[in-house]
């Protein structure tokens, strides 16, 4: 839990330091962007292959290596004193990042009982979701006090326990030490790293090249769409691929996979809109919009200890049922804010969202991996996380893109409202220019058309931010039925190994 505390903390500790970063080392807001994405895009490529890794290293070795090498790494990108240093040094600990999760996963779920993995999973849980909360505040907190090299910094007092705690307790399955060590499918690994880069680039920048109206992304999608096949053909035709494909033949992996991948557009989806909501239209500063999501650990530490529990005693089923209906709830109150809220407004709908948390990521891990035989558990987690994070990456390009589109639908809708024979229109018109005239000074009139416009475009903003936090919410709801497609069954009916 430490490792993946660590390397999840990475992912949002960043983001509120951009500017910082940006000014510090001589680089646009724009450029400074490159320090998440290349993160993403080097953490996107290992995760699929942890597994081989893992069973080519050896589990121990392998997780020591990723601390050591993500905690240098660290150290590096705290360092650093030109922008190309800190995305190199990104790159590198994206890379060793990458298998710190499915890897911390495949220990937990093979060391413990399938009656006993909700109760480990939960406390394991409570590194992945309060990791990304506190990231925001305390990269904020770290970078008003002291410098944004610290949020790198402080990196390294957690990976040096990690490493002491897996060095004494981690050990290697015996299966691992008798398996035969395949060699590089380079074919493989490199079409993955094509297709995961491109897909990755185009969510990050597609946005702010307005998508398939710029030539390099229709490019980029090509490109990937063709590695995305040759990756197939190369993975199911080779003896020893470094992704095993064909565990996707597991109804219960396939199910999982699909479902947090739709997990993960909502999730961080609602990450994104709601700093973004009470910064840009309600005045909040970055900290103050922190301190107003936060609480939703509250309600996060909560269900992870109830999930811990109920596990075992009830379908996993019904608990990720109750989960997503608690989410689809608190994502349909999000969706009735307005511009003259209290905090309250948030922080109790933030209190419920992370009161789905616990039913959803400790069930739903465990029964994706329920039906696998262990040999096939590191494969399955590495390629349950990348879907997660794929879900995530095209969640925040969805809500982003829906944001502007949305705002610009809403201000051309009500603007045709905003004409001479509309008495509302005509009345405000006039009584804001005779404020403004009593005020002294020209243009009056061009003041409060003006006065008029900006309270169109937050009206439109608003409206825009309703309709995602619904669509997210409706979203929610829709995962129910794909529910029905997992077998809940238990130890004595798994399956024999896969073969390639």
């Amino acid at each position: 839990m430490l490792a993946t505390f660590m390397e999840v903390l990475d992912t949002s500790v960043a983001t509120v330091s951009l500017p910082h970063i940006a000014g510090s080392l001589s680089a646009t807001t724009d450029e400074s962007t490159w320090v998440l994405t290349s993160y993403l895009i080097s953490n996107a490529i290992v995760l699929p292959t942890s597994g081989w890794l893992s069973s080519v290293l050896g589990r121990r070795r392998y997780q020591l290596a990723s601390v050591t090498l993500f905690t240098l790494a660290s150290m590096w990108c705290g360092a650093a004193t030109s922008l190309p240093m800190l995305i190199l040094a990104r790159v590198v600990q994206g890379a060793a990042g990458g298998g710190l999760q499915p890897v911390s996963q495949a220990v937990l779920l093979e060391s413990f009982p399938v009656e006993r993995r909700g109760q480990a999973m939960a406390a394991y849980g409570m590194g992945i979701i309060v990791s990304p909360l506190v990231g925001p505040l305390l990269g904020g907190w770290i970078t008003d006090n002291y410098s944004w090299r610290w949020i790198f910094y402080v990196n390294v007092p957690i990976g040096i326990l990690a490493l002491i705690m897996i060095s004494t307790f981690v050990e290697d399955p015996p299966y691992i030490a008798r398996r035969v060590k395949a060699g590089i499918d380079f074919w493989g690994l490199g079409f993955l790293a094509i297709m995961l880069t491109g897909f990755q680039v185009v969510l990050d920048k597609g946005q702010e090249a307005d998508w398939f109206g710029a030539v390099w992304v229709r490019w980029f999608v090509a490109i990937a769409a063709v590695a995305l096949v040759a990756f197939v053909v190369r993975e199911l035709r080779t003896s020893a691929p470094i992704v095993n494909l064909r565990i996707f033949l597991n109804r219960n992996l396939a199910t999982g996979t699909f479902l947090i991948g739709v997990l993960g557009i909502i999730i961080y989806g609602t990450t994104t809109l709601l700093p973004l909501f009470l910064q840009d239209l309600i005045g909040y500063t970055a900290y103050n919009s922190g301190l107003a999501v936060a609480p939703r650990g509250i309600g996060a530490i909560i269900s992870m200890v109830l999930a811990g529990h109920l596990i075992g005693r009830y379908d996993e089923r019904l608990l990720i049922t109750i989960g997503v209906v608690i989410r689809g709830i608190s994502l349909l109150m999000l969706g009735h804010l307005n511009l003259q809220m209290s905090m309250g407004s948030v922080v109790w709908p933030n209190i419920i969202n992370g009161l789905a948390n616990g039913f959803l990521f400790v069930p739903l891990t465990t029964l994706t991996m329920k039906t696998l035989p262990k040999e096939l558990i590191g494969a399955g987690t590495g390629l349950y996380n990348l879907l997660r994070n794929m879900g995530a990456s095209f969640g925040i390009s969805l809500v982003t893109t829906l944001l502007v589109r949305g705002e610009q639908k809403h201000q051309t809708n009500q603007g045709a409202h905003l004409v001479a024979t509309n008495p509302v229109y005509w009345k405000t018109l006039q009584g804001l220019t005779h404020y403004f005239a009593a005020q002294g000074g020209a243009a009056a009139h061009a003041r409060a058309l003006g006065e008029i416009y900006l309270g169109l475009k937050q009206q439109a903003m608003l409206l825009s931010y309703i309709d995602d936090f619904r669509l997210l919410g409706y979203l929610s709801f829709f995962c129910i039925p794909f529910l029905f497609f997992f077998r809940n069954t238990g130890a004595k009916d798994r399956p024999a190994p896969m073969g390639h």
